[in-house]
């Protein structure tokens, strides 16, 4: 307005002053023609940047409020006045048109310059250096698979963003892409946000109380005979220790009697494991996975697993509840808005196999963008554990035996160099699972997946005392699983201690009797025995005389040198590989080996490890000690690693 009114003075001056002299009437009018040119072009620069750097200004996000609020999913935008009176006249219109010119230019620019943004972005001015960030978010989400798994890759990759970068990401990628880095090697832990707080307890309550409520949530009926006891023992024992923390069994005022006290009470580390066994049971059951969920069991195994970081037996069972629940994809964004994510990338980073194995497990039920296969409790894949380029092109399975584990069993033996090295993570002094450590870098192209199974030596000893499960039963139900997690899509090898050998000749007769399994028989190419008692073991016949063998398990009576099933077993393997072209190797125990104290015991001996067909080996050590190489280029290791490589060469070519 005051330029305007300079120039109707300057004007009304020219207008009405006399005439001047001739002379200077020429130079007065360029000058003033100058003066008023310049005002106007001055005065309109002016105003042109002042409006497009305020468009630009409010059109940028604070990166410093960004910053300082990264872990908050807030976008901080300028207020505007909400003064009705600021919104009318020339000024307000011409600063309107104005605005809608710039836009255009900028959404124009950002085509032309920056063609992949979307709509979403192309009106935002955002540096250089968050294009990238941006544009990966959107490739993330593209409707093309193999576009969303390389944008995941290079996220995965980058280490060079800036914090607040980084929380772009975790607050903006949706479930699939959260995952996929989870499952990536090199991804960055600022990925991942931390758990949401978590509810407080209900008064007068404790976590124990909670864990025992939700057991108890859960429905009871037409529940097979093991979840009923592991459910009755947890709420028997739990209501046990809630009534000693209560005052005891007898009280007369006050706390009740000290003696009454300690004869009630159950350690609450005791009670939770119980409870946490039957919720493992319970969890393989899909409609009470939906229960737990629906009664705030993430929430509750959250606090669980911090309060006992200590523990890795309450960490692995909590594990295994989660894993199961991620069998179940309608619960996945559950998983996912419960912070598990964040826990479980922490895990399978871990240096402790164990660990680091239920975690994977997990987050590979959780990946449905790479991963088709489904792993059930006590399936564990050793290799790959996350995303890879690597073609996989083949499965070697390790099938434990009698009172052995899935990853223990597979130890480097021990000795007391090796105790002393346990300690370092340097893998090639001494590993806690030379299937992961050493075959998976020599045969990168392998899958390798240990299975775990429950067995014990007697009935005293089991964690089930209603579980006799036969060597038919639990072949049946090993098949069953491994057939889920995609065993027998590809060429495969299996590996077997002791009974697990029994179990490798169970499940490939079975398979050979059901049409859907006939992919496991087609793509066997061999089998590995490490002292499997093909013709029974003395184990057995020591029963009546060692103290936890008095009453002896299902399991080892079907060992003894007598036993009709597996007499039935060996004769129905040897007609059934007549006509398959598979390879085999057997190795075999000359030492004998220590049964707790009191006895020892040539548990395998050398015409029982012979099955009749392919190699048979002995090696000087004992029967726990025939499958933990003592180095890495110890003989059986070598071997082992020869008849993989040479069984395996032609589909490892392909």
């Amino acid at each position: 307005m005051s330029l305007a009114a300079y120039c109707v003075i300057c004007c009304r001056r020219m207008g009405t002053s006399t005439p001047p002299p001739k002379s200077n009437t020429y130079w007065r009018d360029v000058r003033n023609i100058i003066k008023f040119t310049g005002s106007l072009i001055l005065g309109g620069s002016l105003f042109i940047t002042y409006e497009v750097l305020a468009l630009k200004k409010s059109l940028t996000l604070d990166t410093q409020v960004v910053e300082k609020e990264k872990m908050k999913s807030y976008i901080y935008v300028h207020t505007v006045s909400l003064d009705k009176r600021e919104n009318h006249g020339i000024t307000y219109q011409a600063r309107k048109e104005l605005h809608k010119a710039v836009r255009k230019v900028l959404a124009t620019s950002a085509r032309i310059l920056r063609g992949p943004f979307a709509d979403t972005f192309s009106t935002i001015d955002i540096e250089d250096h968050e294009c990238a960030v941006w544009l990966l978010l959107r490739k993330s989400k593209s409707d093309d698979r193999a576009a969303r798994l390389q944008a995941v890759q290079e996220m995965a990759e980058t280490h060079h963003w800036h914090d607040y970068q980084y929380r772009i990401i975790a607050q903006a990628c949706d479930l699939r892409t959260l995952i996929g880095l989870a499952r990536s090697k090199d991804s960055d832990l600022r990925f991942f946000l931390c758990p949401p707080p978590l509810p407080s307890l209900k008064e007068d309550s404790s976590v124990e109380e909670e864990l025992r409520q939700l057991l108890a949530s859960l429905p009871q009926t037409d529940l097979d005979e093991c979840i009923q006891y592991f459910t009755s023992l947890a709420l028997s024992e739990s209501s046990q220790s809630l009534a000693a923390q209560k005052g005891g069994l007898w009280c007369f005022g006050g706390n009740g009697l000290p003696y009454a006290e300690s004869f009630g009470e159950v350690p609450s580390a005791t009670v939770e494991m119980f409870c946490l066994e039957a919720l493992v049971k319970h969890s393989e059951i899909p409609t009470h996975c939906d229960k737990i969920e629906a009664n705030g069991g993430l929430q509750l195994l959250q606090r669980l697993y911090q309060l006992h970081k200590d523990c890795p037996k309450i960490q692995r069972n909590i594990m295994r509840i989660l894993g199961n629940m991620a069998l179940n994809e309608h619960l996945h964004s559950t998983i996912v808005r419960s912070g598990w994510v964040s826990i479980l990338v922490e895990a399978i980073k871990s240096h402790h196999i164990m660990e680091a194995s239920h975690a994977a497990r997990t987050l590979a039920n959780l990946d449905r963008e790479t991963v088709q296969d489904k792993y059930q409790d006590g399936v564990y894949v050793l290799h790959p554990q996350y995303r890879t380029s690597q073609p996989i092109k083949a499965d070697v399975l390790f099938i434990h035996g009698l009172m052995g584990a899935a990853f223990k069993t597979w130890r480097q033996q021990d000795n007391d160099q090796n105790l002393t090295e346990k300690v370092s993570e340097d893998e090639t002094k001494y590993t806690t699972c030379w299937p992961k450590s050493w075959l998976a870098r020599d045969c990168p192209a392998l899958r390798i997946i240990s299975v775990e199974y429950d067995t014990s030596l007697s009935d005293w000893r089991a964690r089930c005392p209603m579980e006799r499960k036969s060597i038919a039963f639990r072949s049946n139900e090993l098949l069953r699983k491994l057939r889920a997690a995609g065993v027998g899509d590809r060429p495969m090898i299996w590996v077997s201690h002791s009974m697990g050998g029994l179990l490798v000749k169970k499940m490939l007769l079975e398979a050979s009797k059901k049409p859907e399994m006939s992919t496991i028989i087609n793509n066997t190419r061999g089998i590995i025995f490490y002292s499997v008692p093909h013709h029974g073991s003395h184990l057995a016949e020591y029963s009546v005389n060692i103290r936890y063998l008095l009453f002896p398990s299902l399991e080892v009576k079907e060992l003894s040198k007598d036993s009709p099933a597996l007499k039935t077993l060996q004769d129905d393997f040897l007609e059934f590989a007549k006509d398959r072209n598979f390879q085999v190797l057997s190795f075999v125990e000359t030492l004998p080996t220590y049964i707790g104290s009191m006895i020892k015991l040539h548990v395998v001996p050398l015409e029982s490890a012979d099955l009749g067909i392919g190699d048979l080996i002995p090696v000087d050590v004992n029967h726990l000690n025939i499958c933990k190489p003592k180095k890495k280029d110890a003989f059986l290791y070598q071997r082992t690693l020869q008849f993989i490589r040479d069984t395996l060469a032609k589909d490892l070519e392909n």
